[in-house]
């Protein structure tokens, strides 16, 4: 199964959109795909208008993983939700051992997933800290605004953390996504050319981003998918590649996802 995390530590830059796109077209094209949210907002819920008995509190708090799984939420899609419940989870943990790998032990009994996609929150909390850890790749969706590349470069050091914490994890850069490109305002090409002259990033920046479109709020708004909601627009378009490209990268052989991994350690 592999274990995709979509992280920035700066709020607002289409991380929940994101998650939610990869891991229903991900869906979408055969893949049997489980939704993680670890953020105590919880946007994925509120978003695809969930309202399930059971949420990440009660799993990481010792309950099943399958009870808290909301099954068939689009075809061959998934969800664990989180609720602000969520928020009490660091003072509770505050003592427990190895409480930065709660959720990948707690998630370690499921089978059946090809993939797992864990949404996190705008912070290097506990549970984006559990996210990381239990993710062997990680997505960085970059707003058009400089402190979006902060929050980037912040991400990446606390991918460095873990690696130099936990030596035996893998945890790579997959993809750079840039997020409501607006090719016309100085906004964006003065962050689009600050990705590309970023050493760490340079390499993984997905071309060519996620297009500004108002389509994504309406398809929020009515609880849908941009495919769903407006299948031939910029959006659709976008977050459709995007997919391809995640999907290619899931497909490759273990000989070629190795090679490419031993550069992007180094990067990372």
């Amino acid at each position: 199964m592999r274990r995709i995390a979509v992280v920035n530590m700066k709020g607002g830059v289409g991380k929940t959109t994101t998650a939610i796109h990869l891991a229903a077209g991900l869906a979408g094209g055969g893949a049997r795909v489980l939704l993680v949210d670890t953020d105590p907002q919880g946007t994925i819920g509120t978003t695809l208008r969930l309202k399930p008995a059971l949420t990440l509190s009660d799993l990481l708090l010792g309950g099943q993983a399958s009870a808290t799984i909301v099954s068939g939420v689009r075809p061959h899609l998934d969800i664990i939700c989180s609720t602000p419940a969520a928020f009490a989870l660091e003072t509770q943990f505050a003592g427990a051992m190895q409480r930065e790998t709660l959720l990948a032990r707690a998630l370690r009994p499921l089978t059946g997933y090809d993939v797992l996609v864990l949404d996190t929150s705008p912070a290097m909390g506990l549970l984006t800290y559990n996210a990381m850890l239990c993710a062997t790749e990680l997505i960085v969706p970059v707003g058009m605004e400089p402190m979006a590349i902060v929050g980037a470069r912040q991400t990446l050091d606390g991918a460095q953390q873990i690696r130099a914490l936990w030596p035996d994890h893998t945890l790579r850069l997959r993809a750079v996504v840039p997020t409501s490109v607006n090719a016309a305002t100085h906004a964006t090409r003065a962050t689009l050319e600050t990705l590309a002259t970023d050493e760490r990033m340079r390499d993984c920046v997905f071309k060519p981003g996620i297009r500004q479109c108002m389509d994504l709020t309406y398809a929020t708004a009515q609880g849908q998918t941009i495919w769903e909601y407006a299948p031939r627009s910029r959006a659709a378009e976008d977050y459709a590649g995007l997919v391809a490209s995640i999907r290619d990268a899931v497909n490759r052989s273990d000989e070629v996802s190795a090679g490419q991994d031993e550069k992007t350690q180094a990067v990372l």
